[in-house]
């Protein structure tokens, strides 16, 4: 393993401190919230500094999307490997999915900015990159333990449907569940009192649908995703203090 000279640790530690303290700004005043001269003052460091690492703020915003979406994708590349039938372990993802959801809400709040061509167009394309790729390995993982499913013959899809067409529609109802999640304050007055529920009993559904076996109605996927939850994830489950 590579050990950074002191001067780069230097470097690394300061570009740190930049993106906690813009994540927290953002978290609290949205894009504006993030002022490069507000930045600069209470990291004690001149303008100039900030931007020998960041050329402009469009990029300290894409750089802390960058830094979420790759705990993301650690926790699903630990999901999938939970040793265990394709369902159980697409469960294991859901379970990654929440707890990223619940542990990292700054995500959905930067990546709603994220989507203005405004923002996205004023980034490196190398930054962009990152992005792309990180969200192509997160569906790759996904897609994965779709097709063992397949081959384990767990679940046949109809002809017109490919292992990442049932991947997005799995995503499009979860970020787009987390997104509302995320973004609202009144779910209990629009009679959804357990969000996170409903998301997982919706999914359980979808997945009855495909025939996908096991079925929910043969399985305690309740008690599975709670042991995983605690086993695979538990640093992260320590840091919800919340009930599962």
């Amino acid at each position: 393993m590579s050990t950074l000279t002191p001067k780069k640790q230097a470097i690394q530690d300061r570009e740190d401190r930049i993106l906690q303290l813009s994540r927290q700004m953002v978290l609290e005043g949205g894009y504006h919230g993030l002022g490069l001269d507000s930045l600069a003052e209470e990291l004690s460091v001149s303008r100039g500094t900030i931007y020998n690492h960041f050329s402009c703020k469009e990029e300290i915003i894409l750089a802390l999307l960058v830094a979420t979406m790759d705990k993301r994708r650690d926790m699903f590349q630990r999901a999938a490997a939970y040793p265990d039938v394709p369902r159980v372990r697409l469960a294991a993802i859901g379970v990654a999915s929440e707890l990223f959801v619940r542990l990292y809400p700054e995500h959905f709040r930067v990546e709603q900015i994220v989507k203005s061509d405004s923002i996205w167009d004023k980034t490196t394309e190398e930054r962009r990159t990152l992005v792309k790729t990180c969200q192509m390995q997160c569906v790759g993982i996904v897609a994965g333990i779709v097709r063992d499913a397949i081959a384990q013959k767990h679940v046949a899809l109809p002809h017109s449907m490919t292992p990442e067409a049932v991947v997005f529609g799995l995503w499009s109802m979860t970020e787009g569940a987390y997104s509302i999640i995320a973004t609202s304050d009144s779910m209990a007055e629009l009679g959804i009192a357990e969000p996170f529920l409903a998301i997982r009993n919706n999914i359980h559904h979808l997945l009855d649908g495909y025939g996908w076996t096991p079925l929910s109605k043969d399985t305690d996927f309740d008690a599975a995703m709670q042991k995983i939850a605690t086993e695979v994830f538990a640093k992260e489950f320590a840091r919800l203090k919340q009930d599962w």
